[in-house]
């Protein structure tokens, strides 16, 4: 990922927690805080009553592999602590793309206008 850094410290998770802004979807909820540092940073969180390690770890890997797709398309300058939802069923790949772009909208941090035009040029250019 080019322009965002993991956030690590326990104290980063929790202000953002108390003092950001969140939306909850089906199997994710997304928190967001605005910094003043010019980057994206992203935390993501999924906790034992999850599942086993395993699930755990896949769901993980679905969150960062889509939130790497959309990275150009979210705003700059925000916190950003993805939390995974406890379901029966683990959520596909797309239903974990679709719920995030459905997040970031609602809290506002999703360029939409960018989004349609790379949209856009890609189905031009194939």
């Amino acid at each position: 990922m080019k322009n965002t850094v993991p956030l690590k410290k326990n104290s980063e998770f929790l202000r953002l927690y108390k003092k950001g802004k969140f939306f909850a979807g089906k199997n994710i909820v997304l928190y967001v805080m605005k910094n003043d540092l010019g980057i994206n940073r992203l935390g993501i969180t999924v906790g034992k009553k999850f599942g086993k390690s395993v699930k755990r770890n896949r769901m993980k890997r679905l969150i960062r592999e889509n939130y790497r797709l959309y990275e150009e398309f979210v705003k700059k300058g925000y916190d950003l602590v993805f939390v995974a939802r406890n379901t029966e069923q683990m959520p596909d790949f797309k239903d974990v793309k679709k719920e995030m772009k459905f997040l970031m909208k609602k809290l506002d941090i999703f360029e939409q206008e960018k989004y349609e035009q790379e949209k856009q040029s890609c189905l031009e250019d194939g």
